[in-house]
């Protein structure tokens, strides 16, 4: 982060801060929150602690996306989304779902934002991967409300057949979303929805593999991490449902604002590192496999994971989505340092490159190839009408650009092949 920024983002989040109180104050002295909802957000655990993550907001209306909706309905969506009316400090009683006796009542912070730790007395149930939390605020009550305002949230603990974890990134890794393009990612954020959003082709077979494991039944766990804003949520669960791609913790969203020591949560590095080190930390005895992209820091970030945790990574696919030459060689060097480390990277334009390896490498059923190469060949099928849409708009604003070049980078004594032109 600039030099600018460390000095003028502290000043700049008080007075956020205090217009934020004042707001409040007001809102709440001409009546209040209208209607309130609990957005639990996926959690995860282990049989000794499991943690969730919500935020108590007012219930704008927010309609599910259809495949019918208009670019207005759209737009429409996601002001909404974005205006959110939270709860400050407000309180939200938890409690497991299979042990009643476990609860815990926490407060909110300013954002609406409440986590919790809950602390099973007896063993979870075995059969199931996913455990029920009951959540139920307790303040404040609104006007406009009928009856208790009640949600349930999940949290993951991965079951002992478990081969491995995963931990990918969301942005141009799964979901096509131009981020390193701040117009082609803003226009695809307001104007499209969870159904003309599009996955990578082939990625949903493959994160289907993944999570079989090379059996077919290891419930392999999945956790996905995005710099996207947590307003977004619904979105991106919607998203994973229509195209059947395993669900998992979706962590490091961010509210996007001011913070202590940022102007805006831009520094992806500064805070993606430390939940990847939470989650390899709390799963000690789990190896992982690492999933990003080469458009932000995803290699550089993997690249000292590998370093910091060896042994524990089995192995580092990055998505090819950028063709700059002197980003694919610095790629190249980083793949260098992660083979010193014990580990490999691949850097590959497609989900099928990747998905070869892991089948070569035993950690997916070779039969899954099939249907990745068929399902890579489908979501590459004539473009829809939205679809023939942005790619005029993307014409006519310049954006083509050149087919990435196919780069796949080995370790474990592998030749590393890298462009020369």
């Amino acid at each position: 982060m600039s030099d600018w920024q460390e000095i003028f983002a502290p000043y700049i989040r008080a007075i956020e801060k205090r217009y934020d109180k004042l707001k409040y104050r007001l809102y709440y002295a001409l009546g209040g929150p209208g209607p309130l909802k609990i957005t639990p957000y996926r959690g995860f655990g282990t049989e000794e602690a499991l943690y969730l993550k919500g935020r108590v907001l007012e219930d704008r209306g927010v309609t599910e996306a259809t495949t019918e909706d208009s670019l207005w309905q759209n737009l429409l969506n996601t002001y909404k989304r974005l205006s959110s009316r939270e709860a400050p400090h407000a309180r939200v009683r938890a409690q497991l779902g299979s042990q009643p006796e476990v609860a815990a009542e926490v407060e909110a912070d300013e954002e609406g934002m409440f986590e919790v730790w809950l602390h099973p007395q007896a063993p979870l149930p075995s059969d199931r991967l996913w455990h029920p939390i009951d959540l139920e605020l307790r303040t404040p009550q609104s006007d406009g409300q009928d009856g208790p305002v009640r949600a349930t949230g999940e949290v993951l603990a991965p079951l002992p057949s478990a081969e491995y974890g995963v931990i990918s990134d969301i942005d141009d890794t799964v979901l096509q979303t131009d981020a390193a393009n701040l117009l082609r990612m803003a226009r695809t954020v307001f104007f499209e929805n969870a159904h003309t959003r599009l996955p990578f082709p082939g990625a949903a077979a493959f994160y289907r593999a993944l999570h079989a494991g090379a059996q077919g039944e290891a419930q392999n766990p999945l956790f996905y991490v995005s710099n996207s804003m947590w307003n977004l949520y619904d979105l991106l669960a919607q998203f994973f449902h229509l195209h059947e791609i395993p669900v998992g913790p979706l962590l490091f969203l961010r509210n996007w604002g001011v913070y202590e020591d940022e102007i805006l949560p831009l520094d992806h590095e500064k805070h993606k590192l430390p939940i990847v080190r939470q989650i390899l930390e709390l799963y000690e005895d789990v190896p992982f496999i690492l999933i990003g992209d080469s458009g932000e820091s995803d290699p550089e970030i993997y690249q000292q994971i590998a370093d910091e945790y060896p042994d524990r990574i089995l192995a580092i696919y990055i998505r090819n989505v950028s063709p700059d030459l002197a980003r694919l060689q610095a790629i190249h060097a980083l793949a260098e340092e992660v083979v010193a480390a014990g580990s490999t990277l691949v850097l590959a334009e497609d989900s099928l490159a990747m998905a070869k390896h892991a089948a070569r490498e035993g950690w997916i059923a070779s039969e899954a190839l099939s249907a990745i190469e068929a399902a890579k060949e489908k979501d590459e099928g004539p473009p829809t009408e939205f679809e023939q849409l942005l790619s005029t708009v993307a014409a006519a604003e310049g954006d083509e650009e050149a087919e990435p070049p196919t780069v796949v980078v080995h370790g474990e004594g592998e030749k590393i092949n890298t462009p020369t032109s």
